[in-house]
């Protein structure tokens, strides 16, 4: 099996319950998308519901990691959740900015920013009683 020319690495860790900081680091490309997509599709599963993407240690990123950020930021929405992108490369806040995705997930410059701003949304629906 060849080793990716460019591997990428994904860090967990959980700020809080329902809180997964993945620190990314590598080029997230078509080649290295999916691994993403696995670290976030297994944190969906265990039910985390907010996403920080500290994606400082990627230096560049094409349509394939927009993309899988988009698609968990739908995904969460409707839990409700939110996604998160911190302290993105110069070269990829200028990809988030020309497309449009930093209108629509935030971007911070650090955890403590961006959880801040997990802090200001407003919860989820009341669980009915049983």
């Amino acid at each position: 099996m060849p080793i990716a020319q460019n591997p990428l690495s994904v860090e967990v860790t959980l700020e809080r319950e329902e809180v997964a900081l993945l620190k990314v680091a590598g080029y997230l490309d078509v080649d290295t998308a999916t691994e993403l997509q696995h670290h976030l599709a297994n944190q969906l599963h265990h039910g985390r519901r907010h996403f920080l993407l500290d994606l400082s240690g990627v230096p560049f990123m094409d349509s394939s990691g927009m993309n899988i950020i988009l698609r968990v930021y739908q995904e969460v929405r409707e839990l409700p959740g939110s996604v998160h992108i911190i302290s993105p490369a110069p070269a990829v806040l200028r990809v988030l900015d020309l497309t449009g995705v930093s209108i629509t997930v935030p971007v911070s410059d650090s955890v403590e920013e961006a959880l801040a701003r997990v802090d200001a949304q407003p919860a989820g629906p009341p669980v009915p009683e049983a």
